[in-house]
């Protein structure tokens, strides 16, 4: 019986790039575990523990094998048939065989298949100790970590994310001996950089969590820090009648920056509350990783909480410390907020032309300008007011030129809304500014006015045009100018704000922006169409539609994205309709008879060649609800008109049990095949339901 032990491997580094650890360490416990598995180490649904720190990735598999399991290998060789000649002697390939096997013609076994019986040579073969196969498995592991750039350091060879210190690979109480990363594989690790310093020894996988919290003073589980961080943070702010703003992505960030979470509290002057609160949020969070505190209305009081990564005699020092840097950057903040309020935006707009967008692309200005002309177009097709529209779209970018922008990037559009407030934009203009950014990532809010909605949507298709002009449309994982979010964002919009645009058509008006001949215009357009329909794969995969009921609808290429929905939710809910798989199936083979046929079946269908009842039912039932749903098309109801036509099912049925559609007589035959051109035509101004097969 395979004895098994738990494994742990930990890599001791400098510290990890926080925004990277916690991806790193899934990376790392997946293509462990894997490598064992594929080893015959371990089972492929072990789940493993993972932990991650600044300075370590460790991974604790439960149950890994000592030695693979032996295993009878078998070998097949020529078929009985070749292999003896009539008087049953052996033949050249029977004897081949036996000698590649190194054994006699008669040690050979007979195995029967379903295509016949075969010779065949069964060995055992001894599995591998696991010392032998993990350093490689662990390797393979470590070169697979999603890692951009890797670094060197000292005068070694090795590769890593950040320079490796020590190593731990032990197997139930054993070390494997190995060497990876130029360091030498042992049992000793080390604790806190400052509360211990020195190395620990773990006797047994086991010991590791305990022993480095109680003795290293490092909590090395991810998800427990975490949550001791967020509860610090959540209590502190409590305790002074208020409230802790605790985004996410900056929790996760301070959890990967700390081996020893301690959140302290500190004060502001109150004087810079009058900076507006987005631009004290920046400082705080993304500067300083910060937490601010707000009362119970949401207004922000002069407190922030922070984490220190040490449990200081003095906690005093470090607070002040912290509260010295932070009044530092809201100096800075009030700085430019009284500074850039004294120049009205409008006097930014020339300095755009010293802004380059992309050097290909030309200037901030003139991309400002194409902007602006989209915005009015779109204004003009969604009822928004046309000149706010202009308006907005021709101070969209000044904020760029701002200190405060400047300073703190995040908050372009947000400053924008501001300074247009103070020179006495109107609200939907200045609120614009700030809504062409939505939704900035997914989930995100989208823009609530329909000014916003204009110039964003018209500043998303801009990139996205000019990006594809120059060729440098996103592959694999790479998508630098963020156009899969960009897509995304335009199709959220008019899909969820039910901004109702032909987007082939905006597409050709973005197209006529830039300095291109008539085909090369039509070709972007078309490519930046299809690369945006495809974003919509995973958008409604996440919303419960099923790959075939997206294809149904995407086989027919509508160029509103309001009509795609609006013809998906059809297509879904005719899918439970009991009509729905024996239609579906009925539409497939109507494709097929068709595409096979050849035969060209544009005329109208002849009803004096209708001669069997099953063909005349069909043609008039038919007709008849084609004059009924017709008008639920137009007005794209498709929903209603696909619950319609799932009534033709008992003609359809009957059609295909008594009627031979490929007759010989040619006049019957491409009447018949008409008719069913007629029946899919129908269905198709909806959806491909074929697809749903």
């Amino acid at each position: 019986m395979t004895d098994y032990q738990p494994l742990l491997l930990e890599l001791g580094t400098e510290e990890l790039p926080p925004k990277s650890l916690h991806a790193l360490s899934e990376a790392l416990g997946t293509h462990l575990v894997k490598g064992l598995s594929e080893a015959g180490l371990s089972s492929k649904d072990c789940v493993p523990q993972l932990y991650a720190t600044p300075r370590r990735l460790a991974v604790l598999v439960p149950d890994v094998a000592v030695s693979q399991a032996d295993r009878i290998v078998e070998r097949r060789g020529p078929a009985v048939a070749a292999a003896f000649d009539a008087d049953g002697n052996a033949t050249q390939a029977a004897l081949g065989f036996a000698r590649s096997n190194k054994v006699d013609v008669e040690a050979l076994e007979r195995i029967s298949t379903d295509k016949g019986e075969w010779l065949a040579f069964r060995s055992e073969q001894k599995g591998q100790p696991a010392a032998e196969l993990i350093p490689a498995i662990v390797s393979d592991a470590l070169r697979k970590l999603p890692i951009p750039k890797r670094m060197r350091w000292a005068d070694l060879d090795a590769e890593f994310v950040r320079p490796v210190h020590w190593l731990i690979i032990l197997h139930g109480n054993e070390v494997i001996p190995s060497r990876l990363l130029s360091v030498d594989a042992s049992n000793t690790t080390h604790g806190h950089r400052f509360h211990h310093p020195g190395s620990l020894q773990i006797d047994k996988p086991a010991d590791y969590v305990f022993t480095l919290e109680h003795a290293g003073h490092v909590i090395a589980d991810y998800e427990l820090r975490r949550e001791r961080v967020w509860e610090q943070v959540t209590a502190l702010g409590a305790e002074q009648g208020g409230k802790a703003v605790i985004d996410n992505d900056l929790l996760n960030e301070v959890t990967a920056l700390v081996e020893w979470p301690v959140a302290l509290q500190g004060r502001f002057d109150p004087d810079y509350l009058e900076v507006p609160p987005e631009a004290l949020i920046s400082a705080m969070q993304g500067h300083q990783k910060y937490f601010p505190v707000v009362d119970n209305g949401g207004s922000m009081l002069p407190r922030f909480i922070f984490v220190s990564n040490i449990e200081s005699s003095n906690p005093d020092n470090v607070i002040s410390g912290n509260e010295r840097v932070l009044n530092a950057r809201f100096s800075d903040a009030r700085f430019y907020w009284d500074s850039d309020r004294k120049t009205p935006l409008d006097q930014h707009i020339e300095q755009l032309k010293t802004v380059v967008f992309h050097n290909k692309l030309g200037s901030v200005y003139e991309r400002m300008q194409r902007v602006r002309a989209l915005c009015l177009y779109i204004a003009k097709h969604t009822g928004a007011d046309t000149t706010m529209a202009e308006r907005a779209a021709s101070l969209a970018k000044a904020d760029l030129l701002t200190g405060m922008v400047y300073e703190f990037p995040d908050l372009q559009g947000i400053m924008g809304r501001y300074y247009a407030l103070h020179q006495n934009e109107e609200p939907d203009v200045a609120e614009a500014i700030r809504e062409q950014y939505l939704p900035r990532h997914a989930g995100d809010a989208l823009p609530a006015t329909k000014i916003g909605q204009a110039l964003s949507i018209a500043d998303k298709i801009d990139t996205l045009v000019g990006i594809f002009s120059i060729g440098e449309i996103p592959t694999g994982d790479k998508d630098p100018f963020a156009l899969r979010r960009a897509s995304l964002g335009v199709l959220r919009i008019m899909i969820e704000d039910f901004v109702d645009l032909d987007l082939r058509k905006l597409l050709g008006q973005a197209t006529s922006l830039y300095d291109l001949d008539e085909d090369r215009s039509d070709e972007i357009a078309r490519q930046v169409f299809d690369y945006m329909l495809d974003r919509l794969n995973a958008y409604y995969a996440e919303r419960g539609y099923s790959s075939q009921q997206f294809n149904s609808v995407l086989q027919r290429k509508p160029t509103r994205p309001v009509d795609f929905d609006a013809r998906l939710a059809a297509v879904a809910a005719f899918a439970e309709l009991p009509e729905a798989e024996a239609l579906a199936a009925a539409n497939k083979r109507i494709s097929n008879i068709l595409r096979k046929s050849g035969e060209a079946v544009s005329a109208p269908v002849d009803t004096g060649l209708l001669t069997l009842d099953a063909e005349q039912a069909l043609h008039a039932r038919i007709e008849s609800l084609s004059a009924e749903v017709e008008p639920m098309f137009l007005r794209g109801d498709y929903t209603n008109a696909l619950t319609r036509l799932a009534a033709l099912r008992p003609e359809v049925d009957r059609f295909f049990d008594d009627v031979m559609v490929m007759d010989e007589d040619i006049r019957l035959r491409n009447n018949r095949l008409a008719l069913l051109d007629r029946l899919s035509t129908l269905f198709l101004r909806a959806a491909d339901l074929s697809q749903l097969q």
